[in-house]
C-alpha cells in the first residue's frame, strides 16, 4: 500500500459545494457579523485598558485575561437577522459587507451595538433591492407600452395624408372656387384622400 493513498494526494480537489446561493449569502453575512462583533469587543478591551492605564498610571494589562467572547447575540435576534439576510440577493452580498464595514469604521460601536448596525445595513440593502426591482418592473411595463403604441402608430400611418384637401373653409378657397386644382410642381409627391 502506497503512502499517497493514505493521504489522498491522488484524488481530485473537491468541487465547490452545490448549496443554495441564499444559504451561502446568509452564512457569509452572519460570519461577517460575528467577526465584526469580535473586533468590536477587542477594540472595547483596548479602550478600557488605555483608560485604566491613564487613570492609574500603571499598565496591568499583562495580568488581565479576557474570555474568548463575552457578548453573544440572542437566538431570537439571530433568527431575525438570518431571515433578513435571506432577502439579500447574492449579487448584493459583497456591497452589503462593504457598507457594513464602512458603518463600523465610521461609528466604532461597542459589541452590543454591532447587531443593530448590521440590521440597519440589511434594511437599507433590502429597500435598495426593492426599489431596483420596481424600476425594472416599470421599465418592462414601459417597453410593452411602447411596443403597443408603435403598432398603433404603424396602423395610423396607413391612412393617406392630404394637406391641401380639408373640410376647413378658408378665404383662399372662395377665390379659387372657379379654378381647377393644379398639379403640384414641387418635388413633394401629391397625396390624395382615399376613402
Amino acid at each position: 500500500m502506497s503512502l499517497a493513498s493514505w493521504f489522498r494526494w491522488n484524488e481530485p480537489p473537491n468541487r465547490i459545494s452545490q448549496r443554495n446561493p441564499t444559504e451561502m449569502v446568509v452564512e457569509t453575512l452572519m460570519m461577517e457579523l460575528s467577526w465584526q462583533t469580535k473586533q468590536a469587543e477587542k477594540q472595547q478591551r483596548e479602550r478600557d485598558n488605555e483608560y485604566r492605564k491613564i487613570k492609574t498610571g500603571v499598565d496591568y494589562g499583562w495580568l488581565v485575561s479576557y474570555p474568548k467572547q463575552s457578548y453573544d447575540i440572542s437566538p431570537g435576534e439571530r433568527m431575525q437577522l438570518e431571515d433578513m439576510c435571506t432577502k439579500i440577493h447574492p449579487s448584493y452580498c459583497g456591497p452589503v459587507i462593504i457598507r457594513f464595514r464602512q458603518v463600523i469604521a465610521e461609528y466604532e460601536p461597542e459589541a452590543q451595538e454591532v447587531s443593530r448596525l448590521f440590521r440597519s445595513v440589511l434594511q437599507e440593502a433590502a429597500e435598495k433591492i426593492k426599489e431596483e426591482e420596481e424600476a425594472k418592473k416599470l421599465a418592462r411595463q414601459w417597453n410593452t407600452k411602447n411596443r403597443t403604441s408603435l403598432s398603433l402608430a404603424t396602423f395610423k400611418s396607413r391612412s393617406r395624408i392630404s394637406p391641401f384637401i380639408s373640410d376647413i373653409k378658408t378665404i383662399s378657397e372662395d377665390v379659387e372656387r372657379g379654378t381647377q386644382p393644379t398639379r403640384r410642381v414641387w418635388s413633394m409627391p401629391e397625396f390624395r384622400n382615399t376613402k
